[in-house]
C-alpha cells in the first residue's frame, strides 16, 4: 500500500470519527434547545446530560484530523489554507464560543437557559461551515492568481451545490443525534424520552436520504468528473442506501415485549452506511484534494517524514482506544450516571 493511500486512511478514519461524534454532539445540544421548557418530557434534560462529559471528547478527533493533514499533506497547506480561510475560521470562532458557554455554564446553574441556547444555534451553525468546505473542493469555487488560491465566496453562496450539502450536513445531524439519544434514553431507562427521540429519528431519516440525493444531483452540472466516480463507486452506495433501510426497519420494528425499535442495533447499521457512503465519496474524489488544482500526490510529505508520523499515529491510537472505552462505559453505561436527575 502506498504512502499517500495509508495517508489517506489515516484522514479518514479521524474524519469519519468526527463526523459521527460531532454529528451527534451538535445535534444533542440543538435538541437540549428545543425540548429547553417543555416540562412534560425530560428529553432536553437527558440531552444535556450527554453533552455535559462528551463535548470535550468530540473536539480531540478534529484536532487530530487536523494535525495529520498539516503533516502528513505539507504542501497543502498553501492551497487549503487560503482557500479554507473564511469558513474555517468561522468555525474555530464558534468552537470558541460554544466552549467558553460549556466551561462556564455548568458551573453557574443561573444560566442554564443560555448555555442551551448557545449550544443550540453553533450546534446548528458549526456542522454547515464544515460541510460547506466539500463543495470547495470539488471545483469552480477556487482560482489560482498570481500563485495565490483565491476562494470566491459568492459563486460559492450562490450555488446550488453550497445549500445541498448544507442540508445534508443539518438533516444527518438532527437524525443521527435524535437515533443515538434514542438508545442511550433507553439505557437510562426513560422509554417516554426514548419515544420522543424515537419519533424524531423516523421523521427526519427520509428527509436525511432525500437529501443526499438531491446533493448528488447537483454533481450533475457543477462536478461532472464525481460524477463519474460514483459510478465507479456505484455498489458501494447501493450498499449504502440497503444499510439505511435497514436501520430504518429495525426503528420501526415491534420487540417481543411489545415496545417499538431496536435503536442500538439500528444506530450500528446507521454508523455501517455513512462509513460505506463516506469510503464511495472519497474513493471517488481521488486523486485530488481540490480540483483541479491540487492532489494527494503533490501535496505528500517526503517518505522519513511519513514514517515517523505514522509510527506516531499507531501509538497515540493505541494507547487513546482504551481511555475512549473507558470513557464510554464510565458516561455512556453507568446506570448510576445514566438514570441520575
Amino acid at each position: 500500500m502506498s504512502d499517500v493511500t495509508l495517508a489517506v486512511s489515516v484522514l479518514w478514519v479521524f474524519l469519519f470519527t468526527y463526523s459521527i461524534l460531532g454529528s451527534i454532539d451538535f445535534g444533542a445540544g440543538f435538541w437540549s434547545m428545543y425540548f429547553s421548557g417543555q416540562h412534560h418530557t425530560k428529553a432536553g434534560a437527558l440531552a444535556n446530560r450527554y453533552l455535559s462529559p462528551t463535548w470535550e471528547v468530540t473536539n480531540v478527533f478534529l484536532v487530530l484530523f487536523v494535525v495529520a493533514l498539516a503533516g502528513f499533506f505539507p504542501k497543502a497547506t498553501h492551497m487549503l489554507g487560503a482557500a479554507l480561510l473564511v469558513p474555517v475560521s468561522l468555525v474555530l470562532l464558534l468552537l470558541l464560543v460554544r466552549s467558553t458557554f460549556m466551561v462556564y455554564a455548568y458551573s453557574v446553574s443561573k444560566h442554564g437557559r443560555l448555555l442551551r441556547v448557545v449550544s443550540g444555534i453553533t450546534g446548528l451553525l458549526i456542522p454547515g461551515l464544515l460541510v460547506s468546505v466539500l463543495p470547495i473542493t470539488l471545483g469552480g469555487f477556487v482560482t489560482v492568481e498570481n500563485g495565490v488560491p483565491v476562494l470566491h465566496l459568492g459563486e460559492l453562496f450562490t450555488s446550488l451545490t453550497e445549500y445541498a450539502h448544507l442540508g445534508f450536513g443539518l438533516s444527518t445531524e438532527l437524525f443521527m443525534s435524535a437515533l443515538f439519544l434514542a438508545d442511550y434514553s433507553r439505557e437510562a431507562g426513560d422509554e417516554e424520552t426514548y419515544r420522543d427521540y424515537r419519533r424524531l429519528a423516523i421523521i427526519w431519516g427520509p428527509i436525511n436520504l432525500l437529501m443526499a440525493m438531491l446533493t448528488v444531483s447537483t454533481f450533475s452540472e457543477h462536478a461532472p468528473w464525481m460524477v463519474e466516480g460514483f459510478k465507479r463507486y456505484a455498489f458501494w452506495f447501493g450498499l449504502s442506501v440497503a444499510a439505511f433501510i435497514a436501520a430504518y426497519i429495525l426503528l420501526l420494528k415491534r420487540r417481543p415485549d411489545g415496545r417499538r425499535g431496536y435503536p442500538r442495533a439500528s444506530i450500528i447499521t446507521v454508523i455501517i452506511q455513512y462509513g460505506l457512503a463516506s469510503y464511495a465519496y472519497f474513493s471517488a474524489h481521488m486523486p485530488y484534494m481540490v480540483y483541479p488544482h491540487l492532489t494527494f500526490d503533490e501535496g505528500i510529505t517526503n517518505p522519513t517524514m511519513f514514517r515517523s508520523l505514522f509510527i506516531g499515529y499507531i501509538v497515540s491510537s493505541a494507547i487513546l482506544v482504551p481511555v475512549f472505552y473507558l470513557f464510554w462505559r464510565l458516561f455512556l453505561k453507568d446506570k448510576r450516571y445514566l438514570q441520575k436527575e
